[in-house]
């Protein structure tokens, strides 16, 4: 087997996860990617991938060699499309990976128009509250909603979103409304395993941080879990705007202590290589980018 068909079989495999579905992808037998992999591992002198009969996982070599491997075959699949009428047109699969509720409540009506207007890209989305490992899981982009962006990645800032203490009117019309945050001892808190630190919450008074310590009543891996909570009258959840917003101004919710601000997050598209960008990557950026340049929850 060539050396292309040897990377072609590695990223296959990383990405699929197994050798089977690996070898359906590429339609060949899985003993045929088994082979082509041991081929590049001889061919480097290193071993890429660790097996054992319950998982793969790649080792150091093969992580940074997934990356580059990956990003040889976008390139060949645009080098393909430069014969055609538009070189710039982009073309294959997106796999982009985003947080739960954001994906839900804010993403899942971007992707038509993204796809109407680019008419050869597929989409992959995956949905989770946890960092994904980029390059290992080969993921192009990741939606990341944080106070500062991961180090080691290349970001874009696409907007932000703001937190806030809210509860419902009937929930303060039974407990009283608080007025200042030693208040808070005395009422049902409901947080989110999600937001950074889930046994405090961290307030600004003007340009002073308050970190406030709470004992959740209800606390949940998940913030839509902790939104509807709050409309149930469950007690003062804090929560960013783009899930609560809508429910604050249909009047559903209202801020508790409105003279304190929440902190602000920013909302990034992460991707790992400035160098190396793909143009289907790149129209997904810019067009996300245009996209949230105007948005206000």
């Amino acid at each position: 087997m060539d050396r292309f068909r040897e990377i072609e079989a590695f990223v296959a495999v990383v990405e699929a996860g197994s050798f089977v579905r690996a070898g359906e992808s590429l339609r060949i037998s899985k003993a045929a990617v088994s082979r082509s992999l041991l081929d590049l591992e001889q061919r480097l002198g290193v071993r890429l991938l660790q097996r054992t009969t319950r998982r793969l996982s790649l080792t150091d070599a093969g992580r940074a060699y997934f990356d580059r491997g990956k990003q040889l075959l976008a390139d060949l699949a645009e080098a393909d499309n430069l014969v055609g009428s538009d070189p710039m047109r982009p073309v294959g699969l997106l796999k982009v990976s985003a947080p739960h509720a954001f994906g839900t409540r804010v993403l899942a009506d971007v992707w038509g128009a993204f796809l109407e207007r680019y008419q050869d890209v597929k989409l992959e989305v995956f949905l989770t509250d946890r960092k994904v490992d980029m390059v290992d899981e080969g993921y192009d982009a990741s939606i990341r909603i944080a106070r500062t962006p991961d180090s080691s990645l290349i970001s874009r800032k696409l907007c932000s979103t703001r937190m806030h203490l809210v509860a419902s009117p009937d929930y303060l019309a039974r407990k009283g409304a608080p007025t200042t945050l030693s208040d808070l001892d005395l009422h049902d808190t409901i947080s989110s395993t999600q937001a950074p630190g889930a046994a405090a919450w961290r307030l600004l008074n003007g340009s002073d941080e308050i970190e406030v310590p709470i004992k959740p009543r209800i606390l949940a891996n998940d913030d839509e879990t902790c939104a509807v909570a709050a409309l149930d009258h469950q007690g003062i959840a804090y929560q960013p705007d783009f899930i609560v917003g809508t429910h604050l101004e249909a009047g559903r919710l209202v801020r508790v202590l409105p003279e304190l601000d929440g902190y602000e997050l920013d909302v990034l598209a992460v991707y790992s290589s400035r160098k190396h960008l793909s143009v289907k990557v790149r129209v997904l950026l810019d067009f996300l980018a245009e996209h949230f340049s105007t948005r206000r929850w």
